[in-house]
């Protein structure tokens, strides 16, 4: 049973989390296909099927999910939320924040679409959607909209960074919310002919060299094109003197914030 006094964030897999503040539990972009269900993303590097891994088998992953308090989705791309994901929380009721751009989508499916232009309110929380920007250029254009959010409270304060790599509104973000902790999806996605877009192991650094905050980075070794492992990122953060600040947790490990 999960301490409702503590923060937490537990990755379920990729960019899916659990996220927990002041009592409250959030779903964070959930893909819950089997291992191999979908093909390998168009212009990868390499041809391996998605998901590259299951779900952690040692977790009631149902049990978990029937905790769930409401849902947050940052974009629509298929490894934030896919056909079994919104086939599992299609009748669950729960509220669901998102940006603007995907209320239609996500209304097809789910009852309680919330959109946070701003800001929005809830059992306690405040959400605020804050900018990303999904690659470089013109792959930026390519891959948007997306978002991130800042969840919490005056004392708790999680920065969802979402699919985005570093750039001044990140670094904005974290000056003008001073989060408690922040979640980075790194796993430096890219295609053959793009930078990678989202953050590769530089970026994370420059999230660790703009704030003291603990650092969480998710978004690795589940999706074909996501080519930064975690062991990659330990040697450049340690290369950086930034290990002690970021947490790389495996799947289905929870991390205290």
């Amino acid at each position: 049973m999960r301490d409702e006094s503590m923060a937490s964030v537990t990755l379920v897999r990729h960019a899916t989390l659990l996220l927990d503040v002041d009592g409250t539990r959030l779903l964070v972009d959930p893909m819950l296909s089997d291992a191999g269900a979908n093909p390998p993303i168009e212009g990868s590097s390499n041809d391996r099927r998605n998901p590259l891994v299951d779900l952690p088998a040692d977790t009631d992953w149902d049990g978990e999910f029937e905790d769930v308090d409401a849902m947050v989705v940052t974009h629509l791309h298929q490894d934030h939320l896919d056909d079994p994901a919104r086939e599992r929380f299609g009748d669950a009721d729960l509220p669901v924040f998102c940006q603007p751009e995907d209320e239609s989508s996500l209304a097809e499916t789910f009852d309680d679409v919330r959109v946070v232009e701003e800001e929005a309110s809830f059992d306690g929380l405040t959400l605020t959607r804050t900018p990303a920007r999904h690659g470089h250029g013109e792959w930026a254009e390519r891959m948007a909209p997306v978002c991130g959010f800042v969840v919490g409270t005056d004392d708790e304060r999680v920065y969802l960074a979402g699919d985005t790599v570093w750039y001044d509104a990140v670094e904005a973000t974290l000056d003008d919310h001073d989060p408690t902790a922040v979640v980075v999806n790194a796993g430096a996605a890219q295609f053959t002919e793009s930078r990678p877009i989202t953050m590769a192991a530089e970026d994370v650094a420059e999230v660790c060299d703009h704030t003291d905050a603990p650092i969480v980075a998710v978004h690795m070794e589940a999706i074909n094109h996501c080519l930064l492992t975690r062991d990659d990122l330990t040697d450049a953060l340690a290369e950086a003197d930034h290990a002690e600040q970021v947490t790389i947790p495996d799947d289905g490990e929870t991390v205290e914030l």
